[in-house]
């Protein structure tokens, strides 16, 4: 069955690259209008070039998912381009590794403010426009770190576990008015953020991962896409991982 979602208008963070241009790339293909978030407007435009070269719908916005004002003036600019919001994807995240009795405060601080408090600075400005929608989506894009924590990343780990919890509690809370919150999981992916190790490192996160090579950001979106359309209308408060068997 072909993903239709046509007439629906998506918001994604972190638009720019990686997951989250795939992202956004994915939901325009299968109809639906998007407006790709990034820092900086400029650095949105490349994702909105390529949907519409491909006779896709999108705008480009910039928000510093960490400041409110900025969030707040982002739904009402989404709002007043496109006229309403039926899926928000999270994808803004950053990561400042490190182990932990040497971490900074202001690491700590800058990935938890960023990967957790954003996306719940996001998804309560863009609410009251989910609300309005009879098919609202909201879909967190986590992590497997989340679930099963990693050394040298207490930070980027405490941000993606809280937010599998918040993600839960949304669903809980908007349930009733027929919008469903899930968690997206990846596992290694391969991104501008994993081009940092070294090729000994690479190797062998492989072979723990039971498909015997890593995801890729279009893995990540097939299951978001998907999250987001009328085949997953009854399926909310869950954690898929993308992870090609990483945590068997």
């Amino acid at each position: 069955m072909k993903i239709e979602l046509s007439e629906r208008v998506a918001v994604v963070t972190g638009a720019s690259r990686g997951i989250g241009r795939a992202v956004a790339v994915a939901l325009a293909a299968a109809g639906a209008s998007v407006a790709c978030v990034a820092s900086k407007e400029a650095n949105a435009q490349a994702t909105v070039d390529a949907i519409r070269a491909a006779g896709g719908r999108a705008e480009p916005f910039g928000c510093d998912v960490g400041r409110p004002a900025d969030i707040t003036a982002l739904a009402d600019a989404v709002a007043k381009a496109f006229g309403r919001v039926d899926i928000l994807v999270n994808n803004a995240g950053v990561t400042r590794d490190g182990l932990l009795m040497r971490m900074s405060e202001e690491d700590w601080d800058t990935v938890l403010d960023t990967n957790l408090k954003g996306a719940f600075l996001v998804v309560k400005a863009f609410s009251r426009h989910l609300l309005r929608s009879k098919c609202g989506r909201v879909i967190n894009i986590a992590s497997v770190v989340g679930i099963s924590g990693n050394g040298g990343q207490a930070n980027y780990a405490a941000s993606k576990g809280g937010l599998i919890a918040f993600t839960k509690s949304v669903s809980k809370e908007i349930g009733s008015r027929g919008i469903t919150a899930n968690a997206v999981a990846p596992g290694f992916i391969t991104t501008d953020m994993t081009d940092a190790l070294t090729a000994e490192q690479r190797d062998a996160m492989v072979k723990g991962i039971t498909l015997g090579r890593t995801g890729t950001p279009d893995d990540v979106a097939g299951v978001v896409t998907w999250l987001a359309s009328d085949l997953a209308a009854y399926v909310t408060g869950q954690v898929i991982a993308v992870d090609g068997g990483l945590r068997l």
